[in-house]
Formats: C-alpha cells, structure tokens, sequence
C-alpha cells in the first residue's frame, strides 16, 4: 500500500487466524496494533517515520482489515484479547522477534495490555494510547460513561439487531462522526478511509466489543498482579477518557512502572497529532 512506502506486505498463519500486516525498517522490533474501526492503514503517518530507528510491524488484528473474520463463537472465546494476543505473539515469533515494545490504540490496546499479561516476557514495553484499563471502564460505568461510550452497550446485543443496524447505517455514518475533533477538522486521510470502508465487517466489530463485555472481564479479574514492564499512556485532552478516568492512576493500579500525559487532540492520536506521538515514542523508547 502506498501508505507505507518501502514496507514489505505478508499474511502470516498463527494457530488461529491468518493474519495481514506490513513490516519495514531496520532495529529494535516495535508492534503498532490498531483500534476499531480502522485497520493498519491508521499507523501511515507514524509508521514510516518510526522505521527510521526501528523495525515497525503493523498487523491486522483478528476481525480486521484482510486479517482472518470468523464467525464468533457462542463464548466469544475466539474474539477474547487472549485469542488476539497470542496471534500477535506468534506473528513476532514468526518473523523472528522474542521480544518487542508494544503500541496499541484503542481496541489494539486492549489486545497489547493483554499480550503484556499472558507474553510478559517477551514485551518490552508497553504503550497504550486514549484508554484505560477494560475492567477499569466497566466497572465505572454511570449515566455520562454510558451517553459517551454508548456503542460499547448497542455493539454487545445479541446478534443478528447490531450487525443488522451497522450494515443498514453503513460505517460512513460510523466513522464521519468518529473522525472530526471539536474544530471538525477531517483527521483521516481519504487513502486510509478507503481502506476502513473496504474492510468493515460488522460481524466481527460486533464480537470483538461482546468479547470485551464477556470472556476479556472473566481473564482481567484473574489477572490482578500488575505488569512490571515500563508502561506509557497518552490520552487526547479532548476526548472522553479525559473527561471521565484519571487515565495515569488507572494503569497505576494494574502497572508498577507508568508514566504519560495528555495530548493536545481527541481520540484518534496517530492520525490526529503524529508528530507528538512520535516524539513521546521516541523518548519511551530510547531509555
């Protein structure tokens, strides 16, 4: 894709899906995983800068772009973070990496606090961009949660009605209102754009977020040792993570080692404000 020149383009089998990603650079190996509703396309504007100094690898997570899109199971077991995880530790594995720093936005970084738990020892460091903790955000769920966020309660509904109202909307609707900041500038390139409207499956969006409500909450509270690898958290200053979760607090209580701060954007970070994201990455990294 010309969105990552000079990057080379694999699918990869794991044990449970194929997996499409792009890789390019020369270094220390870093894994950038996207969010939803996007693909690897939404790392164009970091990526390539970021394999100046590294080998930057930027997957499809299961359910996404050209990645495999199984159809979920009755547990959901097969979207859990655990099941996506593993693909991003064997996908390393596969290209030779044992151990790696890790960026994940959005959905991605949930499946990277995921892989931090279950692949500890393989992740360097972790980097999780305008969330918090999936467990954290659940539990604090009131009425402004609730109005803010409240495609994570429509997405989890019993399918076929959520599939069937994503397909009938269509995700212009989806990501026209996702993608402007409050100056409604357009934060997403028109090649990328493409990309998110060719890929959407509103089947597997659908299962990703009912996993997260399911199966993610039962793996997260049995996970209550903290994770020992430095942690980094950025959040957009305007966005709804600001205004409702002390962001750096909450992974202080699943994390012994975080530092971050707020960025000058919304939600959608890499596209929307990569030169600060790159410059945070840059100075994590290099310790």
């Amino acid at each position: 894709m010309s969105l990552f020149p000079g990057f080379l383009q694999k699918k990869l089998r794991t044990s449970g899906a194929t997996i499409n990603l792009a890789v390019g650079g020369e270094g220390p190996p870093v894994l950038l995983l996207h969010g939803h509703p996007q693909t690897h396309a939404m790392w164009h504007k970091v990526a390539p800068q970021l394999a100046r100094e590294y080998t930057v690898v930027c997957p499809d997570l299961r359910g996404y772009g050209d990645s495999s899109k199984p159809k979920g199971l009755p547990d959901h077991s097969n979207y859990a973070k655990r099941a996506m995880a593993l693909d991003m530790a064997e996908v390393m594995e596969s290209l030779g990496f044992v151990a790696f720093h890790v960026v994940g936005h959005d959905r991605g970084g949930r499946v990277a606090h995921r892989l931090a738990r279950d692949h500890g020892r393989r992740v360097r460091t972790l980097t999780v961009l305008d969330i918090s903790p999936t467990l954290k955000m659940y539990e604090s769920t009131n009425m402004q949660f609730a109005k803010a966020y409240y495609h994570w309660f429509f997405l989890i509904q019993e399918r076929p009605l959520p599939e069937k109202m994503l397909s009938a909307v269509g995700i212009d609707y989806i990501l026209t209102r996702l993608g402007r900041g409050k100056s409604g500038i357009k934060v997403f390139d028109r090649r990328a754009m493409a990309e998110y409207k060719r890929c959407f499956d509103p089947h597997s969006t659908c299962e990703d977020y009912r996993a997260a409500a399911t199966i993610d909450l039962v793996h997260d509270r049995k996970s209550r040792q903290k994770i020992t690898m430095p942690v980094l958290a950025l959040w957009g200053r305007q966005g709804v993570i600001a205004a409702l979760f002390n962001c750096l607090e909450d992974w202080r209580e699943v994390a012994t080692d975080v530092r971050g701060r707020a960025l000058p954007c919304g939600h959608f970070i890499p596209e929307d404000k990569p030169r600060e994201l790159l410059a945070e990455l840059r100075r994590f990294l290099n310790r």
